[in-house]
Formats: C-alpha cells, sequence, structure tokens
C-alpha cells in the first residue's frame, strides 16, 4: 500500500493542539490573512475540500452557507480551506450559484501547510481530502472526520457532532451516546454501567 499523505500519516491528533500557521482567507468580497490562533475562544470548524469549481465540493459547502446561523448561534467559526488561491475562491463566489451565499472565511492554503499538519493532504494531488476538524475554544482538536474525495459531508451531522462537543466540554462527568441529540439522555461513565448498556 503507497502512502499519499505527508507529515501525519497514521498520527492521531485528537486531543492536540492546532498548529500556529498564517493564512489567507476570502470573505464578504475582501481578502485578509488570519491566524488559527486568531480563533481561541470560539468553537472552530475546519472544513477541508479539494478544489474550487469540482461537483462535490459546491452541494458541501452550500449546505454549511445554509446552516452557518445555527454554527454562529453555537459562538463557532467555520472556515473552509482548499489549496486554491483567494483568487479562485473569488472567482467561484462569484459564478457559482451554490457558493455564492457562503459568508465564512474560505482559506487559502496553496502550499498545503495547513492540510499538511492536519494529515489531509495528497500529495500526488497537491489537494486536501475531506477533512472535517472540531476545535475548541482552547484550541485543541475534538473530532475528525475524513473522507475519500468521492464521498460527501452532511452539516447536520457536523452540527450535530459540535452540539455534542459542546455538551461533553461543558459536563465533563458525562458522555454522549450514539446519535446523541441536545436533550437526550447522556451517561455517566462508571463501574455501575459496566456490562448494563
Amino acid at each position: 500500500m503507497e502512502i499519499k499523505n505527508e507529515t501525519t500519516q497514521g498520527v492521531n491528533l485528537i486531543n492536540s493542539h492546532l498548529p500556529e500557521i498564517e493564512l489567507e482567507v476570502y470573505q464578504k468580497e475582501k481578502t485578509r490573512k488570519i491566524k488559527l490562533s486568531d480563533y481561541h475562544g470560539k468553537w472552530l470548524i475546519l472544513f477541508f475540500y479539494p478544489a474550487d469549481f469540482t461537483f462535490i465540493c459546491p452541494t458541501e459547502l452550500r449546505e454549511l452557507a445554509d446552516n452557518y446561523k445555527k454554527f454562529q448561534d453555537l459562538d463557532a467559526e467555520i472556515i473552509s480551506v482548499s489549496t486554491d488561491t483567494v483568487f479562485a475562491h473569488k472567482a467561484w463566489h462569484d459564478s457559482s450559484e451554490a457558493v455564492k451565499n457562503i459568508d465564512f472565511p474560505m482559506a487559502a492554503d496553496p502550499t498545503g501547510q495547513l492540510a499538511k499538519a492536519l494529515g489531509v493532504y495528497l500529495a500526488d494531488e497537491g489537494m486536501a481530502s475531506r477533512g472535517t476538524f472540531i476545535v475548541n475554544k482552547a484550541g485543541f482538536i475534538k473530532s475528525i472526520e475524513i473522507n475519500d474525495n468521492s464521498i460527501g459531508r452532511s452539516a447536520q451531522e457536523l452540527l450535530r457532532k459540535l452540539q455534542a462537543a459542546i455538551f461533553v466540554d461543558q459536563h465533563g462527568d458525562q458522555v454522549c451516546p450514539a446519535s446523541w441529540q441536545p436533550g437526550d439522555k447522556t451517561l455517566k461513565p462508571g463501574l455501575d454501567l459496566v456490562g448494563k448498556i
């Protein structure tokens, strides 16, 4: 089996701290530089996709745009990331019906620096896998989803996972079972539950 990812292949990044990387983003007709640490104090969704002007990517980004307010209401920011430039982001934003309503930052990672650091860079293709990272307010990665580039993701499931991560962060003695939704019962780990679930 040929390994295509660079730097972090096979490394578990859960609970590791985001690297301090500066990126250029396109947002609301402007470009600007950001650092990932600028988002400390907020939940952060890093949403990698392969490339602008493709097929599955606009369906995912449109769904995120349609649900952006729900993420903001949870004190979370979404940053979409691809190895395109901010100029390609602008051109795509201006020309695509699916992408034109995006208000969240669209980050450019043309050298793959962030994609490599987080283990989603496909060196043979010069682009990223469909990787999604939920990062807590202190900058620690709490959830990772990486799909083959032929498999689109669900904004609703991402929102549910963010809600679960926030709940666990606020209630450290409880955990969320499968398909947990806000308001559902949680579990309190302990010997009394062993063999009873």
